[in-house]
């Protein structure tokens, strides 16, 4: 499998009462699909994992899948520290019927070294048939994923792929310099998006496509054809709101910019907490400036 193009790491909707909202998942997902997005992410860290139980992440992933209904390959964040959790989780979710595939993240607090990291994952590969894009967030996670690293974990069959976070476009360009051809490398950054195509990388997994699907995939799909002044246009015009995205810790502005558009609830799950008045205004403006809202 070899995967291209724009993905959106999916919000969870939830209702005022703090349950999962799976109308507004089912309606978000069917959207992003009509609107050229090429791989969906529910369950991720944009769409509140951690305060997920695992009979709600269960089902957040089978709602995706159903919504999908097989036109958008759909990657389920199955991520834990612990390596034995990390593999329970894999062998459950691989038995949601359709899911493509699996994205895992480092695993958090422990700070494992690079050996402690290729241990971890080659496990959760073993566990599984499905293919795995691994996820390298050192910002969330307190460990990087070294080049080095990814190309052992690329020799394994259903290791398919990365999305790489690290905010490095060096270690990223090291990376891309040496991995096989059909080893996909998605940025994972909305605002570095362009660089990381420009070095070779396969698309993003973005934030910013929950709002404007359609926006973000006609960026990448520009860029990745090589039509540098379409994609650059786009970029300028949307670059201040992909980095509003990060005003305040993720996903909290996103699901305010949801809200604003009227497909969701804001709510979250502590310890994730609405944005402040201040931001809240940045990103109506913003909004606004880029004819997502009516003028005021």
């Amino acid at each position: 499998m070899q995967l291209r193009g724009c993905g959106t790491a999916l919000i969870t909707p939830f209702r005022k009462d703090g349950t999962v909202d799976e109308d507004a998942l089912t309606t978000h997902v069917k959207w992003q699909v009509e609107n050229g997005i090429s791989l969906l992410i529910p369950a991720g860290t944009t769409g509140e994992a951690s305060t997920l139980t695992e009979d709600e992440w269960l089902r957040v992933v089978e709602v995706t899948v159903e919504a999908a209904n097989g036109r958008a390959p759909v990657f389920a964040g199955a991520t834990h520290n612990s390596t034995q959790e990390a593999v329970a989780k894999a062998k459950k979710i691989s038995r949601v019927s359709g899911l493509a595939g699996i994205l895992t993240a480092n695993p958090y607090y422990n700070r494992p070294g690079q050996e402690g990291q290729y241990q971890h994952f080659c496990a959760i590969a073993e566990a599984t048939e499905l293919p795995i894009l691994l996820y390298n967030i050192p910002g969330r996670t307190g460990t990087n994923l070294l080049p080095e690293t990814v190309l052992r974990l690329a020799e394994i069959r259903n290791i398919v792929g990365i999305k790489e976070s690290s905010g490095n476009l060096q270690q990223m360009t090291e990376l891309l310099t040496h991995v096989p051809q059909d080893f996909s490398v998605f940025g994972g950054d909305d605002a570095l998006a362009l660089p990381a195509i420009a070095i070779g990388g396969a698309g993003l997994i973005s934030v910013a496509s929950n709002a404007i699907p359609q926006q973000m995939s006609d960026m990448i799909r520009a860029a990745i054809s090589k039509n540098w002044e379409f994609a650059r246009e786009m970029n300028r015009k949307f670059y201040s709101y992909m980095l509003a995205n990060f005003l305040e810790p993720s996903p909290a502005p996103i699901k305010a910019v949801m809200h604003l558009l009227g497909r969701c609830e804001e709510t979250l799950r502590l310890p994730m907490v609405p944005v402040t008045e201040g931001t809240r205004l940045t990103l109506e403006h913003l909004l606004r400036d880029n004819g997502m809202l009516p003028p005021a």
